[in-house]
């Protein structure tokens, strides 16, 4: 039986309830030092006293992202998860998609080759822990009823620790271009503190999706304004200019985003090189849903272990053949839904590039190099168990037909703080290991 204190009836909006939360709220916003006890992280400045009218823009923003619940289930690690019906969820709020009408027919899967069924048997073992990687919000049986879709709720604290309203669920504008520069260019830092250890294709050949399989950790964060995600890049347009189409999936904590360490499921999408449209997960309006059991931007656990039990999670993203809609697949068949092809330029043809890997905000709080650590925490070199993977890394042809990629770049732009080491087996395909520390002796 489910306990009543983990499902509450929706009547927000004209009860008490509401109002007696916006007193608490506006209690911690004045009085109340939020902390992580966690991760030692400091929330204190995220706290400082608010304007009502500040804070009334918050709420009418949220208002127009939490969207009324039909019922609204509450995790054992506090996320508030809202299911909400599939017609009402924020997606259709864009001016693009005024008129769309959510796909019903399920897209065209991609055709996977024998071989690779042959290679899935062999690697049947590895695989026992990624149905066990799920979400915390599913630890008391309860599910989004049919026809609804869970979506995490936003508070006025998700707000605050963002730079503004307008930043708040979108990354800062900053792009790497690994054909630009050669693999093994000197050590320097990413423009705006973002250090990545990738791999990529050229941009030689039309590419309609990717997939890869993703060992998931619980790297530490230095600062609440920092983070460490591990992901894929599906991308079309100019690296140079304001037109980066770019379609993005995997794992992060970002205690900024989330207001904990934990590592979550996430989503992104922009059409304009991350200035102004798109967002993480479902913050905006865009992304579609349809899966009623998974809920983007919801914690994922188990995790892996040094040296013990590893868990991982594979993702695929790729364009629907008939539609043109680009889906989010989720372990071995569960849809999560589609970016709707009207939303991109140059992606609503193909994709020109993709990347796999991790990427961190390096602040260089106190003048010295983050300690905010990459996948594991571990370098390359250290290997399974220790150091983080990323295996069976595919693309999606112009035939819809899966296959292994072999024909992969690696970049990293301080081995010193974080490096990447690939390498092709029967079992895992092509794969690499990638991550480290950030700040030690030799990354200062």
């Amino acid at each position: 039986m489910v306990s009543n204190t983990n499902i509450i009836a929706n009547k927000r909006g004209v009860s008490s309830h509401f109002h007696l939360h916006l007193l608490l709220l506006l209690f911690s916003l004045f009085f109340v030092a939020k902390f992580d006890l966690v991760s030692g992280l400091n929330y204190t400045k995220y706290s400082r006293k608010v304007s009502s009218l500040r804070l009334e823009r918050i709420q009418k923003h949220l208002e127009k992202i939490n969207k009324p619940a039909v019922i609204t289930i509450v995790s054992p690690d506090g996320d508030i998860i809202d299911c909400v019906h599939k017609k009402k969820q924020p997606a259709l709020d864009h001016p693009l998609l005024k008129n769309h009408k959510i796909q019903r027919i399920a897209p065209e899967m991609p055709k996977v080759k024998m071989l690779k069924r042959d290679e899935e048997k062999r690697d049947s073992k590895r695989n026992e822990g990624e149905d066990l990687a799920w979400q915390m919000w599913h630890r008391n049986g309860t599910r989004c009823p049919k026809g609804t879709v869970p979506i995490r709720r936003s508070t006025t604290h998700d707000v605050l620790r963002a730079k503004s309203l307008f930043h708040f669920g979108k990354k800062q504008p900053t792009i790497i271009n690994p054909t630009s520069r050669r693999a093994d260019a000197p050590d320097v830092v990413s423009g705006g503190g973002h250090e990545h250890a990738i791999a990529y294709t050229g941009t030689s050949q039309e590419v309609y999706g990717a997939k890869a399989t993703i060992n998931v950790w619980d790297p530490a964060i230095q600062e609440v304004n920092e983070f460490s995600l591990s992901q894929i890049w599906v991308l079309s347009g100019s690296f140079d200019g304001s037109d980066l189409n770019s379609i993005e999936a995997g794992w992060q904590v970002s205690p900024e985003l989330y207001g904990d360490s934990r590592p979550r499921l996430f989503t992104y999408w922009t059409s304009d090189s991350y200035q102004a449209t798109g967002c993480y997960n479902l913050l905006c309006s865009g992304f579609v849903q349809t899966n009623s059991r998974i809920a983007i931007g919801a914690a994922i656990s188990p995790v892996s272990q040094y040296a013990a039990n590893q868990y991982d999670i594979t993702i695929l993203i790729w364009k629907d053949p008939k539609l043109g809609n680009w889906w989010m697949g989720f372990g071995d068949d569960n849809l999560v839904g589609y970016w709707p092809a009207e939303l991109f330029t140059h992606l609503a043809d193909h994709a020109t590039m993709v990347e796999w890997g991790g990427e961190v905000v390096n602040s260089r709080a106190n003048g010295k190099h983050t300690s905010t650590e990459m996948g594991s925490g571990h370098f390359a070199e250290d290997g399974f168990g220790k150091a983080s993977y990323f295996r069976n890394l595919e693309i999606v042809d112009a035939d819809n037909s899966l296959s292994s990629i072999h024909d992969i770049s690696i970049l990293a732009e301080n081995t010193n703080c974080y490096n990447i080491k690939n390498s092709y087996n029967n079992e895992w395909g092509t794969y690499f290991y990638y991550g480290g520390p950030g700040n030690n002796p030799q990354c200062l």
